[in-house]
């Protein structure tokens, strides 16, 4: 007979995400909307997180509140970890080696494989929140090397974006708006560059991921194909049919 773990208040919570302290709104879509996903997700806000000592200042002084909250997400049953914002890949290895569980901080985790998978000349697109605080710290932190092929582009002078994303907020989110916005943005690093496919780091930018690729047609790799593929091969299923 198997041996059923007690001690909890609550069970069947599959994901932990740490998310840093905003108060715009998250729509379908958004890592911190949990009707995004199709199994259920475990929250935990870090009071002294702020998106301006996460992305713009890459505040090393909030590791401990990262690690004690992957620690408390262990605890309380999750069986992943993953965060709000792709920026916290600075803190890939110390999560992952702070907790006994899956830790995967941020969607850039999935460049390199998105690089392997693509024909020599193609270049992997990476559209993230703020292209300025993105530095060659945060890509080494997964696995992003000089060698591999990336073309990056950034949010930070999208108003549009920025304005209901960011800590001081200035007008409501307007999906459409957002939407043409990325589009737009997509369009234009394909022509730029030869693409083969998009990740998008910032976590707020999944609730576009159909739009920009029905318009790019090319993979578009996000936080939630990440949390889905962990998901899947820490679920797995059996498999049925005949022969």
């Amino acid at each position: 007979m198997v041996e059923i773990a007690s001690g909890r208040n609550n069970y069947g919570q599959f994901l932990g995400i740490i998310m840093l302290k905003t108060s715009f709104t998250r729509i379908p879509g958004d890592i911190g909307n949990a009707s995004t996903f199709d199994f259920p997700v475990r929250y935990k806000v870090i009071e002294e997180a702020t998106p301006i000592r996460v992305v713009d200042e890459a505040d090393r002084a909030l590791l401990p509140h990262f690690i004690a909250a992957a620690r408390d997400l262990e605890a309380e049953g999750v069986r992943a970890t993953t965060t709000s914002c792709g920026f916290m890949a600075l803190f890939q290895n110390e999560l992952a080696n702070a907790v006994d569980i899956p830790v995967f901080t941020s969607s850039l985790l999935q460049v390199p494989l998105a690089c392997r998978m693509l024909r020599e000349g193609k270049r992997v697109g990476i559209v993230t929140g703020n292209s300025k605080a993105l530095t060659e710290d945060h890509l080494g932190a997964v696995g992003i090397t000089d060698s591999m092929p990336i073309a990056i582009v950034g949010m930070e002078h999208q108003e549009d974006f920025t304005e209901a994303i960011g800590e001081h907020l200035k007008r409501p989110v307007d999906p459409k708006r957002i939407e043409k916005i990325m589009i737009s943005v997509c369009r234009n690093l394909k022509k730029k560059e030869n693409l083969g496919a998009i990740v998008f780091e910032c976590t707020n930018l999944s609730p576009y991921a159909k739009a920009v690729q029905d318009e790019v047609g090319l993979p578009v790799y996000d936080i939630t194909t990440l949390c889905n593929y962990a998901y899947s091969v820490t679920f797995r299923s059996r498999f049925e049919g005949f022969l």
